[in-house]
């Protein structure tokens, strides 16, 4: 069968008002760019015009401007899951313009399959290599891919020069079975591969061909800094310590790490701990910071969702797939986030908080507990069945105006029977097997900043005695000052008390 080369703009105007469209990708890495460009246009032109259009838009996790941020700003989006980057989404989403739904990343393609999200009308997929009997072979991020693809009435494969031919046989490609009676997901080690390396989706299904030559819209990250330096260099203390004791064994245990400079300097530290054994991955993003460290061989595998990577560190990847072909491996987001999996072979995890409170809750996705940063992503996945859970972040935001460790949290996505260590560059507090208030002494005496130490010491004075302590009319009450007066350091805990 000979596939339909089309233009962007042609596949573009297969998508109706009010279809739901799923697309390959996570991250920026292996997302759509073409289409969904000419798609924000067709949008602008209908709205121009007073016609009605939007859409329902299903991801792995976040894309790059091309798709987000063009489609928000020509207000294209009714319906969006479940994560993103994207400011100009953020602010609609916070302006109540978009209906955003929050998902662990790893029940994205189950909750497709079980038509909580309603059909998938068409699919998007950036592919390196397609053949004709139907086989696509995906780029740099898969997400939900081989979920939409065999779900949706049409198929748009976006063949994307940009991405190299050499990563055919990179990819581990493997759909979940709907309950019940689901067999076992037989990985045992980082490594082991149990699907097929490319998605096979009827060749009548497949409505057009777009040929792109488009580089990944590939997000950098700020350089480490003092603070996230002793960030990284607590959480490399903390795991080496935890080795020495034995509660890590001396092989070490595969690591989760989130995503952004935090997680940069945390594997940075770990990579130049000479108490560290070279260590596997098993995450759903790999940085640059990873593929630097499989190259000094502190890095043994990476299995991962996406190469969420620079453009000039996908090209070398790309120009040493020798080397790296047996170093990494990618993955659907059901199968690199699976709880199952992650507890079976022992995981750490490693992610970024917004907020913890005294006794081990975490917010990690909305400011005061209203507007939403970027979403849950894979946090959760990884938190609640990880061997140790670590959730790290800055004393202090906004120049000390904010702190990070608070009384209450303001939005609560991690709770304290899922959390286990909460390390800022002050210092580490191990919350395992401690009762709630000796959690609260841990995180004040070891991560809270001087400026606010005494200010959360003096909140538990005035809290309702009990197995937790709190003051309800005062739990927010730094919040609430910050909103007010722009600096929590102002809280005054009689106000709350009158």
């Amino acid at each position: 069968m000979s596939f339909n080369f089309i233009t962007a703009a042609e596949a573009a105007s297969y998508i109706k008002d009010g279809d739901i469209v799923g697309l390959s990708g996570f991250t920026p890495a292996g997302s759509p760019k073409a289409v969904t460009a000419e798609l924000a246009k067709i949008a602008e032109e209908k709205h121009a015009r007073g016609e009605s259009f939007q859409i329902g838009l299903i991801t792995g996790a976040s894309t790059g401007d091309s798709c987000d941020g063009m489609l928000t700003r020509a207000h294209a989006i009714k319906f969006r899951a479940p994560y993103t980057t994207n400011a100009d989404f953020r602010k609609a989403v916070n302006n109540g313009e978009i209906n955003y739904t929050d998902i662990h990343l790893s029940q994205v393609a189950q909750r497709l399959r079980s038509g909580f999200l309603g059909h998938v009308s068409v699919a998007i997929i950036e592919a390196c290599e397609i053949t004709e009997d139907g086989r696509i072979y995906l780029t740099a991020g898969v997400g939900i891919t081989p979920t939409i693809a065999r779900l949706a009435d049409k198929v748009i494969v976006e063949l994307n020069a940009a991405h190299s031919k050499s990563l055919i046989g990179m990819h581990d490609l493997y759909e979940m079975e709907r309950p019940p009676y689901r067999r076992p997901i037989p990985i045992v080690r980082p490594s082991d591969r149990i699907g097929l390396p490319y998605i096979q989706v009827d060749p009548s299904k497949i409505a057009g061909v777009v040929e792109t030559n488009m580089p990944d819209e590939a997000r950098g990250f700020h350089e480490s800094d003092p603070v996230t330096d002793k960030i990284g260099q607590n959480v490399a203390e903390f795991l080496a310590s935890d080795m020495r004791r034995g509660i890590i064994p001396s092989t070490f245990l595969p690591l989760q790490s989130g995503v952004g400079n935090i997680a940069n300097a945390v594997l940075s530290a770990l990579g130049k701990d000479p108490s560290i054994p070279p260590f596997e991955m098993y995450t759903e993003v790999i940085q640059n910071s990873v593929i630097k460290l499989v190259k000094e061989g502190r890095i043994k595998f990476g299995s991962t969702c996406s190469l969420s990577v620079t453009n000039d560190c996908l090209q070398d990847i790309y120009d040493n797939m020798d080397f790296f072909r047996h170093k990494l491996v990618l993955r659907p987001s059901e199968i690199s986030n699976c709880p199952e999996v992650v507890r079976r072979i022992g995981v750490i995890s490693m992610n970024t908080a917004i907020e913890a409170d005294i006794y081990g809750n975490v917010n990690s996705t909305h400011i005061c507990g209203t507007k939403m940063m970027n979403g849950i992503g894979g946090s959760g996945d990884f938190t609640r069945s990880a061997y140790i859970s670590i959730f790290s972040c800055p004393s202090t935001a906004k120049g000390g105006c904010i702190s990070s460790i608070v009384p209450m949290v303001s939005h609560l996505d991690h709770s304290e029977h899922s959390v286990n260590v909460i390390i800022t560059e002050q210092g580490i507090a191990d919350l395992r097997g401690k009762s709630p208030m000796e959690r609260a002494e841990a995180v004040i005496e070891n991560c809270a900043h001087p400026d606010y130490k005494q200010l959360l010491w003096d909140y538990l004075k005035i809290s309702t005695k009990g197995q937790t302590c709190h003051s309800l009319s005062a739990a927010l009450g730094m919040h609430q000052v910050f909103i007010n007066k722009g600096d929590m350091r102002l809280t005054d805990w009689a106000e709350f008390q009158k």
